[in-house]
């Protein structure tokens, strides 16, 4: 009976008997936590997964639509939205390419599941003795499962449906399909989605072309696209591009002398076609003007527009080139010259000194006073009121009211003709013919050749009170160039989506007559007479026939010359921003000499 009390040998002190049944309960606690863990893991990832994004959509690249402005040879003068091209295909992609990307952004990506725990660690080490998130642990499929479906929120919950996404990929994908995918889609830079738009854009060819320093320098950018952009920064972009290469030898992706032959060529970006910096006043000008022809729209779209890159380079450097050379001396800081055909297509246009420091477009949008370059639709009205060229009025001291018109010189000169006396630019037989043709019949004649600013009724009005823009007041005397038909300015001849479609094409016979073709004569002739001897305008004389006009208002606030010879109409404004007044400077000065230098060259 003693020894069915005896405790059982599982109570032993020497071990051997209880060994079975201790190992049998760690193991069954070992497979009750894998299991509740698996368990939990899956309800946890059924939660996330409920609202996971349809994945269908991994081919589709959402963007803003691309719009390329090209000039009439078809160079590009700016693009807006993000640039993109059709995907390409794994095999197609080089391998110095995937290898760079690989060894910069994912040693370990074709190891993986998806996930890479190393890598993970190694980020959660640095940014703890950092004590802020300074290094991340995402794999390419990762990113590529955030790119495709989520947004950039920062919640856990996006977390674990990135975690799920990335594994649904590595699943249903290869690798070098995956790589693809990113590759395809991943934002670059500049404007660019996908490493064919980055390419095209930064060394104007295909990706399928791209050399070892090309595709280490695109490898790079996937840092910071923005800011190692080689167009925003080329230094900053080619010193990313060394840390890549390092990485790839460090990788053994490539030899280290395949490494030093690249950093001793490193990638430049391709030199743009078209090379004005004030081309962009005229691209954004453009631009304001698109979506009355187009409307809203998600497809990419190329506009071709009127201007002419040759002339455009003239202009920008006659203008900069006086700024420099004279602005300091004559207290003038800022200018504008606009050249266009007759009909109205901007063939030039220079809103400023530099885009790149104030993006105010003065050709389009500053309003300035004309001073005696409104003289044109007084002399117009006195034609249309029956007056020829020779008609003959006095020079002499006038009052309308307490107002009294002074001369430029201070001097009366008696009687003379309409021709002489716009040749000079006598002050008071302008204001003298305006009150007797009426300045209603001034005014009437603005508004017909374009002039959309607000005009005053008082008798300053001929001498150029009112303000205007140097794009209409341009275009009023295109409409004397071309014999007396309307002139709306314009900078876009057509538009197509990137499937070569035609969404709009400039058409039409334009907007109709503006004034009499023997009255547009007359005006046309009249005006050659300040480019004459004695003229106020005789510095913009051409080597061929022209016309044209000097404008100059009070206190020398502002200086313009408005001209033309055979097919090409151009305007030019100087003065400041704030409206002081420059030293002495008349239409007859800086502008004359920057609008002889633009039409002369473009002559030839």
């Amino acid at each position: 009976g003693r020894a069915a009390l005896t405790r059982p040998a599982v109570a032993g002190n020497d071990g051997a008997p209880g060994r079975p049944p201790r190992r049998a309960g760690f193991w069954s606690w070992f497979f009750t936590v894998v299991i509740w863990g698996v368990l939990g893991f899956g309800a946890v990832a059924g939660y996330y997964a409920y609202d996971l994004p349809d994945v269908r959509r991994i081919g589709v690249v959402e963007r803003q639509p691309a719009i390329r402005v090209l000039a009439v040879d078809g160079s590009e003068l700016a693009s807006f939205g993000e640039l993109f091209f059709d995907p390409l295909p794994a095999a197609e992609i080089p391998r110095a390419l995937k290898d760079a990307v690989v060894a910069i952004e994912d040693r370990r990506f074709y190891w993986h599941p998806g996930i890479d725990p190393i890598g993970l660690g190694r980020a959660l080490i640095v940014n703890l003795r950092a004590g802020r998130v300074v290094q991340g642990g995402s794999t390419v499929t990762q990113q590529l499962a955030k790119n495709a479906f989520l947004t950039a929120e920062r919640s856990f919950r996006r977390k674990m449906q990135e975690l799920l996404l990335a594994f649904w990929l590595e699943m249903n994908f290869s690798k070098d399909q995956i790589l693809a995918l990113y590759l395809n889609r991943v934002y670059l830079g500049s404007g660019t989605r996908g490493i064919e738009a980055a390419a095209r854009r930064y060394f104007a060819k295909s990706a399928r072309r791209l050399d070892l320093a090309e595709s280490a320098m695109l490898a790079g950018l996937l840092k910071a696209p923005s800011r190692l952009s080689p167009l925003a920064d080329l230094r900053a972009a080619q010193e990313r591009a060394a840390v890549v290469l390092a990485a790839m030898a460090d990788a053994g992706r490539i030899e280290p002398g395949q490494a030093a032959q690249a950093l001793r060529n490193p990638a430049r970006p391709a030199r743009r076609a078209a090379g004005a910096r004030s081309e962009r006043y005229f691209a954004d000008w453009a631009l304001d003007q698109l979506a009355g022809f187009v409307g809203a729209t998600d497809r990419d779209l190329v506009v071709e527009t009127t201007l002419d890159p040759r002339l455009q380079r003239l202009a920008e450097r006659a203008l900069v080139g006086a700024l420099e050379r004279e602005g300091a001396r004559l207290e003038v800081e800022q200018g504008a010259v606009l050249a266009m055909a007759p009909d109205g297509a901007v063939r030039a246009l220079v809103g400023g000194r530099d885009w790149g420091e104030s993006q105010f477009n003065r050709a389009v949008q500053a309003e300035r006073q004309p001073g005696s370059a409104f003289k044109l639709f007084v002399y117009l009205a006195a034609l249309e009121a029956g007056m020829s060229a020779s008609s003959t009025v006095e020079d002499r001291p006038i009052a309308i009211g307490r107002w009294q018109p002074r001369n430029f010189d201070e001097g009366f000169a008696g009687a003379m003709s309409l021709r002489e006396s716009l040749a000079r630019s006598v002050n008071t037989i302008a204001v003298q013919l305006q009150e007797q043709v009426g300045r209603r019949r001034v005014s009437e004649a603005a508004r017909r050749l374009g002039i959309a600013t607000r005009l005053t009724g008082e008798p300053s009005l001929a001498l150029g009170a009112s303000e205007v823009t140097l794009l209409e007041l341009t275009a009023a005397y295109a409409v004397i160039a071309n014999g007396g038909e309307a002139v709306l300015p314009y900078a876009i001849r057509s538009v197509r989506d990137d499937a070569g479609r035609a969404i709009y094409l400039r058409s039409g016979s334009g907007l109709g007559r503006a004034v009499d073709p023997l009255r547009a004569q007359a005006m046309a002739q009249m005006l050659e007479g300040p480019l004459e001897t004695g003229g106020t305008g005789q510095a913009a004389r051409l080597s061929r026939p022209a016309a044209g006009k000097t404008g100059t208002s009070t206190d020398f606030r502002d200086a313009w010359f408005i001209g033309f010879a055979p097919g090409l109409v151009t305007g030019v404004w100087v003065g400041n921003d704030d409206g002081r007044p420059m030293r002495r400077v008349t239409g007859g000065g800086m502008p004359a000499r920057i609008w002889r230098e633009v039409m002369e060259n473009a002559g030839r």
